[in-house]
């Protein structure tokens, strides 16, 4: 197994480790170790894909596990957001949504030998989802330790961010839909 592999592998097993630092309100500064977590492993999301490229080491395994690490990390972090009541339920089904949309598109297309690679926007959405996640766990920290002044807007500043994510989420969702529209129409 090369390296871009195997940080891929890890960021994988550092999602366990992510949820349990997000979720368990007993440890001691839990959001800012998830925050640290989370880093971490969008680091691996960044350094996987240029040593792959930049050495020659783009294998299916690769092309098959990282885009799916990435969504388990991220959608991870969302949903644990809902039951945290830190973001809205319909705006993460509406990423979710977006993401078994692009992935099925994907696999209709693969199946008729077509490669649908991520493009600008696939990579806006990411970027933007990686922001959201970390400002969001940063200012639950601060509220956590009581270093935001009163009536700060820590509901308004996360409905944002998710706002932000899902714009982003639903324009690149049509932009595949619309390059890739031959994949699934029938003639």
């Amino acid at each position: 197994m090369n390296l871009p592999n195997k940080l891929t592998i890890l960021r994988v097993a550092m999602i366990p480790f992510f949820l349990v630092f997000l979720l368990l309100e007993s440890i001691p500064h839990n959001n800012l170790w998830a925050l640290i977590v989370f880093i971490l492993a969008s680091l691996t999301d960044m350094l996987d894909g240029k040593i792959a490229r930049k050495r020659g080491l783009v294998t299916d395994f690769g092309k098959f596990m990282d885009p799916l690490a990435d969504k388990l990390l991220v959608n991870a972090a969302l949903i644990c957001f809902i039951e945290k009541g830190m973001a809205s339920a319909v705006l993460v089904f509406i990423i979710i949504a977006r993401e078994f949309l692009v992935t099925s598109l994907r696999l209709i297309a693969a199946g008729k030998g077509t490669v649908i690679a991520a493009d600008i926007w696939g990579k806006v959405k990411t970027v933007s989802q990686i922001i959201a996640v970390c400002l969001m766990l940063f200012l639950q920290e601060l509220l956590a330790d009581g270093l935001l002044p009163a009536g700060f807007p820590v509901g308004w500043i996360n409905s944002a961010a998710m706002w932000t994510v899902v714009v982003f989420t639903i324009l690149s969702g049509f932009n595949y839909l619309w390059k890739n529209r031959s994949c699934i129409t029938t003639k």
